[in-house]
């Protein structure tokens, strides 16, 4: 497959700037701009996102070229000239639903990218298996190593291949920048920043690869289990932030691991990785690149949807036991979470709001210690019917801050008040247990359209209350 655009001064150029110095000045404008587009807007970021960003935001990316990027980074949308072997597989002309990219390196200790495949396609069902495209980029420069695992590949997933669900490329080193003489930003051992650095540039060359087989692109390692029917969750998800603007959906909290993307963004993230490709590991590049698209906080969804599997890095062969704990087998069942409004009389703490526990990201509500009356009430947009409601109070880090006696509540009627709109007829489905709840049937127990959902204080508490999180399901699908 070869791009017809002119781009040989593109590496060319790239492998300039590690001989050019940084300009005291850009540093310090970098650092500001950066500054500017992650913490702009006020929002709640999690404490590991506020490490990783912190870490991004500390070393700026220093080319001398970086602000003609950080204006003109939108126009890089022309493919990359590479031309790819094909070891396996060739694309469909018509475009599916969802490309699925992988890319894989020899290892030291350990191989899971059979066992990832495996996964992808076992948790798909025949519908899904119709809508997904897997593409294995074999970035290493061992072409002995990289037909063998074609050929092993080829025995277990043929029929896959046959059908066009699975492509494996290569990317000749000869396409490749300089991995010699590269900078050592973090003091680095020498080795260190050759594998992040070239890691940077198989991922720029696979996604550039995918950016027209599919609507959305999902990043994986090769290294990942899936839980199942992964790809209707993902669908669910995408059509809830429709009219919404997003550049980075997230469906693990780990590494590269389930990010996804439009794959109208793929040329611009391909030029982004490859332009700054030794500056730093490809998770800080991605904070980067999302910030400069003005995506400033993290949208990440629970459960996670992909679990880390392997035991041993790429890099040496060192242990990796890292563990996504919010990541569900089965995790099909993603709540709907009506449009609606969210009052309650509870005193907040800072900016931990009402909003926040209703979000479908990783978010919660924190007030003050709630007395007997108290209210935390949802009021959707237009009445519909509930089949299921789960709600869970407290955190791991303050299992003390739960709601220790409460109700949940339907309402029907609507009536303004002086603040807001409220129900004013109620029916109790439930009390809390241990700070947690979950009721199932609702449609069957319940005659009418729902218009509101309340959370009711029965007793005073001198703990905090956190709404960790409130999960609702319709009887609708998300088509209707």
């Amino acid at each position: 497959m070869r791009f017809s655009f002119q781009a040989s001064f593109y590496l060319d150029r790239m492998r300039c700037f590690r001989k050019r110095s940084t300009i005291p000045f850009l540093v310090v404008l970098i650092t500001f701009l950066l500054f500017i587009n992650l913490y702009m807007e006020d929002g709640y970021v999690l404490e590991e996102d506020k490490r990783q960003l912190r870490e991004a935001s500390m070393h700026p990316l220093n080319s001398e070229r970086y602000v003609h990027t950080f204006k003109d980074i939108t126009n890089f949308s022309g493919a990359i000239n590479v031309t790819y072997r094909y070891l396996a597989g060739t694309p469909l002309p018509r475009k599916k639903y969802l490309t699925i990219g992988l890319s894989s390196v020899k290892r030291k200790r350990g191989n899971y990218l059979l066992e990832t495949i495996k996964s992808i396609f076992d948790q798909s069902s025949y519908e899904e298996l119709k809508e997904i495209i897997v593409v294995v980029h074999l970035a290493d420069f061992d072409l002995a190593w990289c037909e063998s695992l074609v050929q092993e590949i080829s025995r277990k997933f043929g029929h896959h291949i046959i059908a066009g669900r699975l492509l494996i490329i290569h990317a000749p080193e000869e396409y490749y920048p300089s991995l010699d003489g590269l900078k050592r930003n973090y003091n680095d051992p020498e080795d260190r920043v050759r594998f992040r650095s070239k890691q940077n540039v198989d991922y720029a060359f696979l996604l550039n690869f995918c950016a027209n087989l599919s609507h959305f692109y999902v990043m994986l390692e090769d290294d990942v289990r899936c839980s199942r029917n992964f790809l209707t969750a993902l669908k669910k998800v995408i059509t809830s932030r429709e009219g919404s603007y997003w550049v980075t959906l997230e469906f693990s909290k780990l590494g590269y691991i389930g990010k996804l993307y439009h794959s109208r963004d793929l040329s611009r993230l391909a030029h982004f990785l490859l332009m700054f490709y030794q500056e730093m590991p490809c998770d800080w590049l991605l904070i980067h690149f999302r910030g400069l698209l003005a995506q400033k906080d993290v949208i990440r969804f629970k459960p996670s949807l992909f679990q880390h599997m392997g035991y041993y890095s790429s890099y040496k062969g060192a242990e990796n036991k890292l563990k996504d704990d919010d990541f569900e087998e089965d995790s099909l069942d993603i709540p709907d979470n009506p449009p609606a409004t969210l009052y309650t009389n509870i005193n907040v703490f800072e900016s931990y709001d009402a909003a926040k526990a209703y979000s479908s990201v990783d978010e919660y509500f924190w007030g003050k210690a709630p007395s007997t009356g108290d209210f935390y009430v949802i009021v959707f947009n237009k009445a519909t019917k509930i089949s299921k409601i789960k709600i869970a109070t407290g955190t791991d880090d303050r299992q003390n801050d739960i709601l220790h006696h409460g109700a949940l509540e339907v309402g029907e009627k609507l009536v303004g008040t002086k603040k807001g709109k409220q129900c004013s007829s109620y029916i109790t489905l439930g009390e809390f247990k241990n700070g947690n709840i979950e009721v199932n049937h609702v449609d069957h127990k319940i005659a009418f359209d729902i218009e509101c959902v309340r959370i009711v204080v029965t007793a005073n508490q001198k703990e905090w209350l956190i709404i960790r999180s409130i999960c609702l399901w319709t009887t609708q699908t998300p088509s209707q």
